[in-house]
């Protein structure tokens, strides 16, 4: 089965060049002009990627990516938009998505971006999956990450995550107690396609650490200054 995507775009020329690029690439493609028809489809279907546009009829895309991320569903939002100053892409993150791409842009671009957000972190067993744990579920001192129900908890306390702070916390915990440089992270968490610089990473660690340290436990994602983050119990 192919990969679903669900393309939000009120822009009729806009989202048939889209769909089309997408489907020459092997995608499943459905398209929504407005939020009221996306949430409908977002309520009916499953997708593994949503394309949104932040300027929609009736609304706009970032409260339709709130309400995503209220209701608990996890999957990758790459918001499209022609506000491409910094407060914007930062209210972008804010409201859940999971990357950020300015309109003009390149088929090409669009395409790496979503190659990225569809990428996961490359499987193999955690040092800390032992012990009579599932190898499908990572843990870390308090922490757990169950891979399979993508789901995350500290203490017992259920840590509500987005798609890409899922999978930094993965390769975190795949490498604990080990400096990881931003561009380590870069490459492993967004993938090699992903042309924001490091600044990225250091707002999904921040992003992270609130969760994180929302429950009992103290902080466990240490900065390193001038070399990354590293993954560290008390």
């Amino acid at each position: 089965m192919n990969t679903r995507i669900l393309l939000i775009e009120d822009e009729h020329s806009v989202a048939a060049v889209i769909k089309k690029a997408l489907m020459e690439d092997q995608y499943d493609v459905s398209v929504a002009m407005d939020g009221a028809s996306a949430w409908d489809h977002i309520s009916r279907f499953t997708y593994e990627l949503f394309i949104l546009d932040v300027m929609l009829p009736g609304g706009n895309g970032m409260d339709l990516c709130r309400r995503i991320r209220e209701q608990g569903i996890r999957t990758p939002v790459l918001m499209l938009t022609a506000l491409g100053s910094v407060d914007n892409i930062v209210m972008g993150l804010d409201a859940g998505a999971d990357d950020y791409l300015t309109k003009p842009f390149k088929i090409a671009e669009l395409l790496a971006r979503v190659r990225s957000l569809l990428r996961r972190v490359p499987a193999g067993p955690s040092p800390e999956a032992s012990h009579g744990h599932a190898r499908n579920v990572l843990v870390f001192s308090d922490i757990t990450l169950n891979l399979d129900e993508k789901n995350a908890q500290r203490g017992g306390r259920t840590i509500d995550l987005t798609a890409t702070e899922f999978r930094l916390l993965e390769y975190l915990m795949r490498n604990p107690r080990k400096v990881l440089s931003r561009m380590d992270i870069l490459e492993k968490v967004w993938g090699y396609d992903f042309n924001l610089n490091t600044k990225s990473v250091d707002v999904y660690i921040n992003y992270l650490r609130k969760k994180l340290d929302d429950a009992p436990g103290g902080r466990v994602i240490r900065t390193v200054v001038g070399m990354g983050y590293i993954l560290k119990d008390e």
